[in-house]
């Protein structure tokens, strides 16, 4: 039997710990295989607590870190227990599962931001905002935990048999158009009139004779008659927040390739575009604020990755100065959100769905995407997006630039200022002495053209660095 170590400050997040023993030992599943180590179970023995604590770390198979907003008690190294208890379980290689308690972290003890940080640099962290919450996330990695290491069974859902689906279910006509598509992107092998049976054979998408959930997805003119969040909701807002009235509102039913080019399109018809005629031929240059490439992959990484046993489907909402794409289903444990932003293995949710949308050419296998992403926002002069995995959501933001040419004017910018404006939109973030570099300035003079930013909502003070004061863009601007 594996034994849990349980982590955290223990007056702050008593009620926490005892409801993640309690939950373990009263699941009919989970006690087969676990046992909840807290301190407070131990009777008085003749021991340093610091002792008890690290040698049970030592025989635990999973530490489980519930943070939350006070440190702790320091050691005469200036550690709490906490903070220990993690750097010992990292050595000793453990399977770590960290626990965030709300999402503001500015209301933590300092020392705990740095480690909340520092945990989110090496691992995949979990927040919650209450104890259901955190005991439904604890369960399911302890579920994937069991999953990996064979001892209890699963099969994807996108493997597992559809229920109440035929072969007549799937269509001809998508298939058709799918072995034409991938024979021309990546030199698919199979002929235009192969039958659709030998067709879901050959992907894996057949159980037992019948279509599984994923070729009804891909495949049925009407997944959403067996899958019923199978769809794709668009929104248009023209402010920076969702309000009421919704300008344009759309649900994209069908089989996965077409929702995503509805999706996209719904996009990027609400984006600014520009047109210049074509000196190679009579067809016009279309040019839009953010890239297409950049759309169709938040987009398709939301489908391709989301947990479709979730009652909720993937989002789309184009904002005055972003565009958002919430789909059900956090990282996978072996990604973190700071991983993608450098080379990563491609891990897919949906492996059997992957492979169509591969062929197609809708996605790589390579884990790239995401670096394709921030290549091309950097490329057309837009900041980074952003991703963000919040509980059993994952949030892709892609930045447009609202500070238009028009928009600059109105405010009266100098110049320099715009300088700034181009130099932020490169490189994020902007100080004085950088400031006075880029525009042959006096440092009064950088100072001035900065807080006249702020003032302006343009900027907004993110940080230090070194004596100076660090300026990035004031993201909730609405125009």
């Amino acid at each position: 039997m594996d034994q849990i170590f349980v982590s955290s400050v223990q007056k702050e997040l008593q009620a926490e710990r005892y409801a993640l023993r309690d939950f373990v030992h009263g699941n009919d599943l989970l006690r087969q295989f676990f046992r909840v180590f807290l301190f407070e179970d131990l009777p008085p023995i003749d021991q340093r607590a610091d002792a008890v604590y690290l040698d049970e770390i030592k025989h635990s198979t999973i530490y489980a870190g519930i943070f939350g907003n006070q440190y702790g008690r320091e050691d005469k190294h200036g550690f709490s227990p906490t903070e220990r208890e993690f750097i010992e379980a990292t050595r000793l290689r453990k399977r770590r599962l960290i626990l965030i308690k709300g999402n503001d972290d500015a209301i933590r003890d300092p020392k705990m931001q740095t480690l909340v940080q520092r945990v989110g640099d090496e691992v995949l962290r979990r927040r919650f905002a209450n104890i259901d919450e955190m005991l439904r996330l604890l369960y399911g990695s302890l579920i994937q935990y069991l999953q990996d290491r064979g001892f209890i069974a699963a099969k994807d859902f996108d493997a597992a048999p559809c229920e109440n689906a035929v072969l007549a279910d799937i269509s001809s006509t998508k298939v058709k158009w799918f072995i034409n598509k991938a024979r021309s992107e990546r030199s698919y092998t199979l002929a235009p009139d192969t039958p659709r049976k030998e067709v879901l054979a050959h992907l894996n998408l057949l159980a037992k004779g019948l279509p599984t959930r994923g070729a009804v997805l891909l495949f049925s003119d009407a997944p959403e008659r067996f899958i019923h969040s199978a769809d794709i909701t668009c929104l248009h807002f023209h402010s920076t927040e969702m309000l009421k009235p919704i300008p344009s509102q759309q649900v994209y039913h069908g089989p996965l390739f077409e929702v995503v080019d509805k999706a996209v399109d719904f996009v990027m018809e609400r984006v600014r575009r520009t047109v210049e005629p074509n000196v190679e031929s009579a067809a016009s240059v279309v040019t839009y604020e953010v890239p297409f490439r950049v759309v169709r992959e938040a987009i398709v990484n939301a489908i391709a990755h989301r947990n479709y046993a979730s009652k909720s489907g993937v989002q789309v909402m184009v904002f005055s100065n972003r565009i958002e794409v919430w789909n059900p289903g956090g990282l996978p444990e072996d990604l973190t959100v700071d991983m993608l932003r450098g080379p990563h293995p491609s891990v897919p949710r949906n492996r059997l769905i992957c492979e169509p949308l591969y062929l197609a050419h809708y996605i790589e296998r390579a884990g790239t995407g995401t670096l394709d992403m921030i290549r091309l926002c950097a490329k057309a002069g837009l900041p980074e997006p952003e991703f963000r995995s919040e509980g059993e959501r994952f949030i892709t933001v892609i930045w447009r630039d609202w500070l238009t040419d028009e928009v600059m004017d109105e405010l009266e910018l100098n110049t320099r200022q715009c300088q700034a404006v181009q130099y932020v939109n490169l490189h994020h973030r902007i100080g004085n002495s950088e400031y006075q570099a880029l525009a042959g300035i006096a440092k009064r003079t950088a100072h001035r053209d900065l807080a006249d930013l702020v003032a302006k909502g343009v900027f907004v003070k993110i940080g230090t660095r070194g004596k100076g004061t660090v300026y990035g863009f004031k993201r909730q601007k609405g125009h």
